[in-house]
C-alpha cells in the first residue's frame, strides 16, 4: 500500500531539526516509500565519482555534490498565505480533497 504524504513537489518547506535547521527550500522530489523528501540546497552531500561509461556516454570523474533525502518528520510546510511554519490539514468536500493550513485555515492548493 502506498503511503500518503501531505508534502508535495514544489512546496516551500523549512527544516526543523538536524544540521540544516532553519533552512528553507523547495521540494524537488517526494519519496513516499521511504517517507522522505529531497529539498533544494538542503542536506548536501559529496560523492567521489569514478569515471564510468554507460549508454555510450562517459561520466566525468571528480567530486560531485548532491541533495540527500530528508525524513518528512524533520521538515514543516511554510504556508504560502501567512508565511508561517504550519501543519497540514485535509479538508474533504463531496468531489475534492484539499490541503489546508492549520494556522490560518487557508487552502494550500487548488
Amino acid at each position: 500500500m502506498k503511503k500518503k504524504l501531505r508534502i508535495k513537489r514544489g512546496d516551500q518547506v523549512q527544516v526543523v531539526s538536524g544540521r540544516d535547521k532553519g533552512t528553507q527550500g523547495e521540494v524537488l522530489r517526494v519519496l513516499p516509500k521511504a517517507s522522505a523528501v529531497i529539498v533544494q540546497g538542503v542536506n548536501l552531500r559529496k560523492k567521489h565519482q569514478r569515471q564510468i561509461q554507460a549508454g555510450g556516454r562517459t561520466m566525468n570523474p571528480g567530486v560531485i555534490q548532491f541533495e540527500a533525502p530528508l525524513h518528512v518528520s524533520n521538515i514543516m510546510l511554510v504556508c504560502p498565505k501567512c508565511k508561517e511554519l504550519t501543519r497540514v490539514g485535509i479538508q474533504r468536500d463531496e468531489d475534492s480533497v484539499k490541503r489546508i493550513c492549520k494556522r490560518c485555515e487557508a487552502v494550500i492548493d487548488g
